[in-house]
C-alpha cells in the first residue's frame, strides 16, 4: 500500500504490521494456567460423578426404577427406596429459600444503597463471616435455640393457616395441654437452621450485582425526580434480577446438600409428606450420614446411588444459577 503526502512529492511506501493473537510471557503463563485449573476442576467433577455412578450401578440393577418410587427404607426386609427422602429433601430446601430469600434480598440492598460508608465494611465483613460458621454450631443454635421458639410458630401457623395441607399437623392446636412434641425436629426448624446457612452465600452475589448498576442510569432516575427508593425499584433491581435468582438458586443448591444441622435438628422419619410443621423428615444428605457407618456392602451402594442424584441435582441448579448470573446485563429490564 502507498501513501501520496501531497502533490509532487514522492510517496512512502506503508507495510501492514502482522498482528498476532499468540500469548507470549506473563499472558502465556496465565493462559496456560487457567485452562489447566478449569480442566482439573471439570475432572474432578467428572470423577465423582463417574465414581458415584460405578458404585450405583449394582442398585439400580436390582432395584430398578422401584428405588426411587419406594419410600421406606429397610435394609432388612431388603426394602430400600428414596421418595420419601427426595420429598424431606425438597422441603427443608424450600423452608430455607422462603426464609432466606426476602432476608437475603434486604441485606444486599440495605448493604449496597442504604448503609453509611463508615459501616458498610463492617457489614459486608460480618455476613461473609457467617458463612465461616461450621455446619454443627448452626445445628446446635437451631436444636437448642431455636427449636423451643419455633414449635410455638408453628403451632399458631397451624392454627390460623391450618386449612393449608402445607401447614398441617396431625394434633389439635387448641387444646388445653397441647402436643409440644409434634412440632419439635421437623422440617420447619431445620430450615431455619440452613437459612441462615445459606443467606451469606445469596446475600453475597446479590450485593454484588446491585452494587455493578450503571451509575449513570442511577443518576438519571434521580435527576428524573426518583426518590431513592424510587430509583432502586426502577434501576437497581431490574439491573440485578439476574444476580437475584441466580444468587437464590445458588442458595437452594447449598440447602439441598446441608448435613450435620440437619441431622442435629430432625427426627427421622421415612413418610412421604410435603408437611414442614410436623415433626419427622428426613434428607439424602442426613441419610448417608445417618447410615454411612454401619452400611454393609449392598448398603452402601443404595447410599451412593442416593449421594448421585443429589449430585445431579445439585449441579443441575448450580450449573443454571451460574448461566442465569452471567447473562445479567446492565440496563435488562430497566425502565426509567
Amino acid at each position: 500500500m502507498t501513501l501520496l503526502r501531497s502533490e509532487g512529492e514522492p510517496t512512502i511506501a506503508a507495510e501492514p504490521r502482522p498482528l498476532s493473537r499468540k500469548s507470549v510471557g506473563a499472558d502465556k503463563v496465565f493462559v496456560v494456567g487457567s485452562r489447566a485449573v478449569g480442566a482439573t476442576v471439570l475432572a474432578i467433577t467428572g470423577g465423582i460423578g463417574a465414581f458415584l455412578a460405578w458404585q450405583a450401578w449394582p442398585t439400580l440393577q436390582r432395584y430398578g426404577f422401584r428405588f426411587f418410587t419406594e419410600t421406606q427404607w429397610q435394609p432388612e426386609s431388603d426394602t430400600l427406596g428414596i421418595a420419601a427422602v427426595l420429598a424431606g429433601t425438597a422441603t427443608v430446601a424450600l423452608v430455607a429459600i422462603l426464609i432466606a430469600f426476602p432476608l437475603a434480598l434486604a441485606t444486599a440492598l440495605f448493604i449496597s444503597e442504604f448503609a453509611p460508608p463508615s459501616v458498610k465494611g463492617f457489614l459486608v465483613s460480618m455476613v461473609d463471616l457467617m458463612a465461616a460458621v461450621p455446619s454443627i454450631i448452626y445445628g446446635m443454635w437451631g436444636f437448642f435455640l431455636i427449636q423451643p421458639a419455633a414449635s410455638g410458630i408453628a403451632r399458631w401457623l397451624q392454627t390460623y393457616a391450618g386449612w393449608i395441607p402445607f401447614f398441617q399437623v396431625d394434633t389439635d392446636p387448641t387444646a388445653a395441654q397441647w402436643e409440644q412434641t409434634r412440632y419439635t425436629a421437623s422440617a420447619f426448624v431445620a430450615g431455619i437452621a440452613v437459612a441462615m446457612m445459606v443467606l451469606p452465600m445469596a446475600s453475597a452475589v446479590m450485593r454484588e450485582v446491585f452494587s455493578s448498576a450503571p451509575l449513570g442510569e442511577r443518576e438519571g432516575a434521580l435527576a428524573l425526580g426518583a426518590t431513592r427508593w424510587g430509583m432502586i425499584r426502577s434501576v437497581v433491581i431490574p439491573f440485578g434480577k439476574g444476580g437475584i435468582i441466580g444468587g437464590t438458586m445458588l442458595g437452594l443448591g447449598r440447602a439441598l446438600g446441608e448435613t450435620i444441622a440437619v441431622l442435629l435438628i430432625i427426627s427421622p422419619s421415612f413418610d412421604l409428606k410435603f408437611r414442614p410443621l410436623e415433626i419427622g423428615t428426613q434428607t439424602v444428605s442426613a441419610l448417608i450420614a445417618g447410615r454411612f457407618g454401619e452400611a454393609s456392602a449392598a448398603q452402601l451402594s443404595a447410599l451412593l446411588t442416593a449421594g448421585l442424584v443429589l449430585f445431579l441435582i445439585t449441579l443441575g441448579i448450580n450449573t443454571l444459577a451460574a448461566t442465569v448470573v452471567s447473562r445479567s446485563r446492565s440496563g435488562a429490564g430497566t425502565d426509567i
